[in-house]
């Protein structure tokens, strides 16, 4: 077994935004590696799809539709995984909410609703898993998916990458703080990846899709598993010694920025 996927087998995981893309991806690979796994999310009928190809494959799950802005519901979501699987190793924060929208004409509730889903609702699900962990006297792992953006900021995020940044600056401060406690927090960055909802939100016409291709120097997007494959070392015992890290899995995006020098790209 590699060191990927070890120290999975009967483990419980909880992933929030599980019931498609990323999250799904990574609820999957842990169900694969022997983990129970908890999905939650706002959509019953995705959060079951999740369920069901647990299932076929072999993993134990359980579906909780819950929104995570809500702490008394993130409460009891950690309550329902408890009761079903009898204790918690570890979170996937993965919900989130994003749309393309100028600064400057963005709404109040726009900012809020996309904050409120990705700062306060990492931050209510941290809490309360760490609650638990502390509880049971376990250590645990809990990672939060983020963006590049979240640092080197990008036109028409500035509410998810205020938010991104946020979870952050949370998972570091709560590193220090979670680490007598043996729970190891970090964050995951991804690039552009072949999914249904990114792919609608952020990049809807051809020509848009081209243009993120195109920022990308691997020259191609990164399939759902990938990404998860980096979750899951992140969260697994390869990764017992690191803790308050983002690893940023995007082809080189971030990297590739430039304005200028484009032609010292080697092509093939």
């Amino acid at each position: 077994m590699t060191p990927a996927t070890s120290g999975f087998d009967g483990r419980t995981y909880l992933v929030t935004g599980g019931g498609s893309g990323i999250g799904r991806a990574i609820a999957l690979a842990l169900g694969a590696a022997g983990a129970h796994v908890v999905v939650a999310g706002r959509t019953p009928d995705r959060l079951a799809e999740t369920v069901r190809l647990l299932e076929a494959d072999g993993a134990q799950a359980l579906a909780v539709p819950t929104d995570v802005r809500d702490p008394a519901a993130v409460d009891a979501l950690v309550t329902r995984s408890v009761e079903r699987f009898g204790a918690l190793d570890g979170l996937v924060n993965n919900a989130a909410g994003n749309f393309v929208a100028s600064g400057i004409d963005l709404s109040p509730n726009g900012w809020r609703a996309v904050v409120d889903i990705v700062l306060n609702g990492s931050f209510h699900c941290t809490r309360a898993v760490a609650r638990r962990l502390r509880e049971q006297g376990t250590p645990g792992s809990i990672l939060s998916v983020i963006a590049t953006y979240a640092w080197h900021g990008h036109p028409g995020t500035v509410h998810s990458a205020a938010a991104k940044a946020g979870v952050l600056a949370m998972t570091r401060t709560l590193a220090v703080e979670l680490a007598p406690l043996g729970i190891r927090l970090n964050c995951l960055a991804p690039g552009p990846t072949e999914t249904e909802g990114a792919g609608a939100a952020l990049w809807a016409t051809p020509q848009a899709r081209q243009e993120v291709l195109d920022s990308v120097p691997a020259g191609r997007f990164a399939a759902p598993r990938e990404i998860a494959d980096a979750a899951l070392f992140l969260l697994g015992e390869g990764a017992s010694y690191l803790t308050g890290e983002c690893l940023t899995v995007d082809g080189g995006q971030w990297l590739g920025k430039q304005v200028y020098g484009r032609s010292a790209t080697a092509t093939a």
